[in-house]
């Protein structure tokens, strides 16, 4: 196919197979030369590309040798090398993989089909390709990544079946719009959630897995890369990490609240109280603090291009404003106040003597809950301006 020119009138080659390097002396060779042949076979004008994160095995010169460009990347980490190898590229479309011969470069066909179908992310799947005996141990083929799968199609409405494949291919100014900034493991979950949150056109292909090639152990730490993947997912969501969580804890906290209000209940054997009643108190307290987390976190990342613009949230805020936060906030704090001077009223008929707990504190705690969440809201709204002005 002949060269493509972009919008700027310089030429681009159709596709970039790019590789991540980090001493794969063992395995670099046959990897380039699949992918050569995969060029070849396609009949489209390329580049094989290895974004080299520092080798000290003699994988530049290997790669040198087989006519594979060599991009030197001096930032450490998985993700600071494939995001200097896709800024250096120059193919319209990219497809990326391994170089331990873990991906079969050769067939790469259904990817470009998919490419030039319009889509701007295509996705291996292992699942649909299929594992072969010791290409994935089975924690990660039974737990790890199907959990992370789950987490990050629940949270983010991903279509990606296979969340972690590494064999993915993209359209490059797609991929450069989202702004990527993980330098780690984590970059490949960001990709996919970024793309999803941004309503990229996705798509799937099966992909095989291969055991890799290499006589040593690989770069990917199973418990440490796990939990780094799934704390990402948990940061990008503030609305699960958050809101959900905040919300069903108030709404908990409020039912029993209202509950044990006018006296204790029994049920069975087990009266509850006011202990239980300061329990649901706190809960509604933290559940407060956990909702206005998940509006701090949700309002810093989309200022800082972290997460796209939410029209949701920009409609709750057209009503939700500093003035309002500020009325309720201290409508709160006059009812905690009037509260709290009704019990020491109640108090001084005892002449400051001993009390009941179970009847003050039924005046007592709703009293202090309000004033707390009051306060909260005041001091919320403010910050929560602070953050919008920044966002401006």
């Amino acid at each position: 196919m002949a060269e493509q020119t972009n919008t700027t009138g310089e030429y681009t080659l159709e596709l970039s197979i790019l590789m991540p390097c980090l001493n794969e002396a063992e395995t670099l060779e046959v990897c380039i030369e699949k992918a050569q042949k995969s060029l070849r076979d396609l009949n489209i004008a390329g580049e094989v590309i290895i974004a080299d994160n520092g080798s000290t095995d003699g994988s530049q010169d290997i790669a040198t040798r087989m006519g594979a460009r060599v991009v030197p990347v001096a930032a450490k980490g998985y993700g600071s090398a494939l995001m200097g190898g896709i800024i250096a590229a120059r193919g319209v479309y990219i497809i990326m993989g391994d170089a331990d011969d873990s991906y079969d470069f050769s067939h790469l066909g259904a990817f470009v089909e998919k490419l030039r179908g319009g889509c701007d992310l295509v996705m291996g799947n292992r699942f649909q390709g299929g594992i072969k005996p010791g290409a994935m141990p089975p924690l990660h083929k039974y737990l790890g990544n199907p959990v992370l799968t789950w987490v990050g199609r629940l949270f983010f409405a991903s279509p990606a079946g296979d969340f972690h494949c590494g064999l993915r291919g993209f359209r490059r100014d797609a991929i450069l719009t989202l702004d990527l900034q993980t330098t780690g493991m984590e970059f490949a979950s960001e990709m996919v959630v970024k793309a999803s949150l941004y309503k990229l056109r996705i798509a799937e292909v099966p992909t095989v897995l291969f055991p890799d090639g290499r006589s040593r152990p690989p770069h990917l730490r199973t418990w440490r890369d796990g939990w780094r993947h799934l704390r990402f997912l948990l940061l990008y969501s503030p609305r699960w990490l958050f809101l959900y969580p905040g919300a069903a804890l108030m709404i908990l906290g409020l039912i029993v609240v209202i509950w044990l209000l006018p006296s204790s209940r029994t049920v069975g054997s087990i009266t509850f109280d006011v202990h239980t009643l300061l329990y649901a108190a706190i809960a509604i307290i933290i559940g407060f603090q956990a909702v206005t987390f998940a509006f701090f976190t949700k309002v810093f990342a989309i200022s800082e291009k972290l997460l796209p613009e939410d029209p949701k949230l920009n409609k709750i805020f057209r009503y939700v404003t500093l003035e309002t936060g500020l009325i309720v906030g201290f409508a709160l704090i006059l009812i905690g106040i009037v509260g709290s001077i009704f019990s020491l009223t109640i108090w001084s008929e005892t002449a400051f003597g001993s009390l009941n707990p179970s009847k003050t504190l039924r005046l007592v705690i709703p009293s202090l809950t309000c004033l707390t969440v009051g306060l909260q809201m005041v001091l919320s709204s403010f910050f929560l301006s602070v953050l919008a002005l920044k966002r401006r």
